[in-house]
């Protein structure tokens, strides 16, 4: 799949790309950033998961991880949160449509015709940088913020033969029992609750989807984060991972909320957790 180079930038010694490809998967053209550390490769690959209203630019600009990417000898790919443009379905709620596609396949109209992201982002999005760009396929990890942290997680869980390490901040721990998962999954996938639980991190995990593939799971939650109770409910992921035997470093951290400035300050400590699953 050709890609086009939008702009380029040096940062941290590597180089950070703004790119557009067209997706199968979408049927659209889709936005990426990816940084290249310094060198020839191929680098191990972190893809980023934003969340709810973001593109490509949000983690891009403001989460402060190339530093600590250049540091690893990592590779970021950090892609937009929905297909775009004309023709392609949209909500004027923040929660729907355009900028929340929640990672998963649409199969209800009017979404189902391009809202295919758990198929763009596994599929046409991974293929197309692992041709055109010195990174390793062998090597690849996922984490993401909110809305991406639980695409992080259940993409992880969905496709362990992509990802050999997953983390998360702040993620939509178990989206089948909080109001934006509700009300994303009624309208991408219809009302079988039964299917909403395959792409539930929480309840993945306690089928058993992620016995003998990860052996941590590293998840950052703020204290302060004003969707921490209604929303996010990690107690539900660490109940589910206890009850599955599953590790999971889940770290409460007092004071912080739901902003980049929250997952600015601990993107190191996700990128070395990375770094070191992947070594190799």
């Amino acid at each position: 799949m050709s890609v086009e180079i939008l702009q380029q930038h040096r940062v941290h010694g590597g180089t950070l790309r703004y790119v557009r490809h067209d997706s199968a998967a979408t049927g659209t053209s889709m936005r990426f950033s990816l940084f290249l550390p310094e060198g020839e490769g191929p680098f191990p690959l972190l893809v980023w998961l934003s969340g709810l209203t973001c593109t490509e630019d949000n983690f891009t600009t403001k989460a402060g991880a190339y530093g600590p990417a250049a540091a690893h000898g990592v590779a970021i790919l950090a892609p937009d949160t929905s297909p775009r443009g004309e023709g392609v379905a949209d909500d004027d709620a923040y929660d729907l449509g355009q900028g929340a596609g929640f990672y998963v396949d649409a199969t209800q109209a009017p979404w189902a015709p391009h809202f295919r992201m758990e198929t763009y982002v596994t599929g046409d999005l991974l293929e197309t940088v692992f041709a055109a760009f010195p990174v390793d396929r062998a090597r690849t990890g996922v984490f993401g913020h909110s809305m991406g942290g639980h695409g992080a997680l259940t993409l992880a869980l969905r496709h362990p033969d992509l990802f050999r390490s997953v983390s998360a901040f702040a993620p939509i721990c178990s989206p089948t029992r909080c109001p934006w998962g509700e009300k994303a999954f009624s309208a991408y996938l219809g009302e079988d609750r039964a299917a909403w639980a395959d792409h539930d991190s929480a309840r993945l995990i306690e089928a058993g989807a992620a016995k003998g593939r990860f052996d941590d799971i590293l998840v950052d939650q703020g204290l302060a984060d004003n969707f921490l109770d209604g929303q996010l409910k990690p107690e539900l992921l660490e109940a589910a991972c206890a009850a599955a035997g599953q590790t999971l470093t889940l770290r409460r951290q007092e004071g912080y909320d739901h902003s980049y400035f929250f997952m600015a300050s601990f993107i190191a400590d996700h990128v070395a957790f990375h770094a070191e699953k992947l070594k190799g």
